[in-house]
């Protein structure tokens, strides 16, 4: 089997059990698995490829744990600059009715392209519009040429609104053609393996756009076959007096209702959730997938995180849509994540660790991974490297810190199931420039539809 060593780092933040900061860092990799990690003069001195990563910090592969790929097709829309989600999604529903299966494959080339450049190893997303002849297979496709790993989740929107839901009729789809859909995916694409590179994750979308019915039956049948589940709850007030007029629940309680809690969940947003609700995700397992960019974009809110990590709840990060957030950096994400938790709760609301684990070993737990998130022994060999000597860093003392403190850049390298998938700052193997002449052309034509 092949073997990768990166040597003479400036420092490798581990985030292990013991949270090792090692200087003169080395990490040796085994085809896609960790061999070991030290500094650099216990480790051998020779490997099958050999990097020397002087001047540079790393740290673990982070961990994007909700994203809608497509809608880097729609980013920057004067039309909905200051709009709220209900509004937002009311506009922009339309847009998305016009999608085919190579713009989805585009946008998802180009959202994995930009998440991987800031240091995003993992990532899951969420598909919920299917229309015309678009297939989840076209993401998965863009995820295998670049070379990240995935969560692709299969979403759905059943609820028209003909039947009190928010999206038009024209863009929701029979409930029994989602099911069999979600199975046909995990059968042709899921892998439960441990290292596994594409795992399928079953996703209705959101309260407000699914019947109870096919919550229930997607609930159902992911325990059966070992999938886990995924929405979006407690994103806006919005959502939560649909969720009381039409349920007579508040959102966490309707999920219950469901049966939508437990260790094989993870929610997106969670910002309006109250002290009970809190702990009882803590008690159940149930994840949490934390946007602080798009909560501030839409104005939805600043979710509990501090309340929530002290309760135990397993909190992650999350770029979300590229339409509500307009941008996919996994480092900016963290950064925002620990300082709006610093203008509600003061400035030791949330420090630079915490934001940091948050986006490596807090989306490994929430995803249900217990093979990545860490460098050490046995871990899949996803890590990245940011250089030190940048400009954005130049003065700065500590390296864990300038990755937060400082302003977030792109990284320059990336070793992804333990190959170069990012070097020198630029992703291998991949045109990007064109794929972005062609996003360009797509993005164009599908506003020009309507707008």
């Amino acid at each position: 089997m092949a073997t990768l060593l990166v040597r003479h780092a400036a420092e490798i933040i581990t985030m292990d059990p013991a949270r090792r900061r090692i200087p003169d860092g080395a990490v040796l990799a085994r085809d896609h698995v960790i061999e070991a990690v030290g500094p650099t003069d216990t480790l051998p001195a020779s490997a099958d490829r050999v990097i020397d990563a002087r001047g540079m910090v790393i740290i673990p592969g982070m961990v994007n744990t909700h994203h809608h790929l497509y809608q880097t097709l729609t980013r920057a829309l004067p039309a909905v600059e200051h709009a709220k989600l209900f509004d937002w999604l009311v506009y922009l529903y339309p847009l998305w009715a016009r999608m085919d299966n190579e713009a989805a494959y585009v946008s998802a080339v180009i959202g994995l392209a930009e998440l991987v450049l800031t240091g995003c190893t993992t990532v899951s997303d969420h598909l919920y519009v299917y229309p015309n002849d678009v297939d989840i297979g076209a993401t998965i496709q863009a995820a295998r040429e670049i070379g990240v790993r995935f969560h692709p989740c299969r979403g759905g929107m059943s609820l028209g609104q003909s039947q009190g839901g928010l999206p038009p009729d024209e863009i929701v789809e029979d409930e029994e053609r989602i099911l069999q859909d979600l199975e046909e995916a995990v059968r042709r694409y899921h892998d439960p393996a441990p290292y596994s590179m594409l795992r399928i994750v079953a996703a209705p979308c959101s309260p407000f756009s699914v019947t109870p019915a096919l919550m229930r039956q997607t609930a159902e049948w992911a325990r059966r076959h070992g999938i886990t589940l995924h929405t979006h709850v407690a994103e806006t007030r919005d959502e939560e007096r649909f969720c009381l007029e039409r349920f007579g629940m508040r959102p966490i309680a309707y999920m219950e209702s469901l049966g939508w809690l437990g260790q094989d969940v993870w929610f997106a947003h969670v910002v309006h959730v109250n002290p009970a609700e809190i702990r009882r995700l803590a008690e159940t397992g149930t994840g949490a997938a934390h946007c602080p960019t798009s909560n501030m974009r839409l104005g939805s809110g600043i979710a509990p995180v501090r309340q929530m990590l002290d309760a135990g709840v397993k909190v992650s990060l999350a770029v979300d849509g590229s339409a509500s957030n307009d941008g996919g950096h996994m480092l900016l994400e963290a950064r925002m994540a620990m300082l709006l938790q610093r203008v509600q709760h003061g400035a030791d609301g949330l420090t630079v660790e915490e934001a940091l684990e948050m986006a490596t070993l807090g989306g490994a737990r929430v995803l249900g991974r217990e093979d990545i998130g860490s460098l050490e022994l046995g871990k899949a060999a996803d890590f990245v490297g940011f250089r030190l000597d940048a400009l954005e860093y130049a003065g700065a003392h500590d390296p864990m810190l300038a990755l937060l403190l400082c302003a977030p850049r792109r990284c320059d390298l990336s070793v992804i199931h333990g190959r170069v998938v990012v070097e020198d700052g630029r992703l291998v193997n991949l045109d990007l420039d064109r794929f972005i002449a062609r996003q360009n052309e797509l993005a164009k034509r599908l506003v020009n539809t309507i707008c």
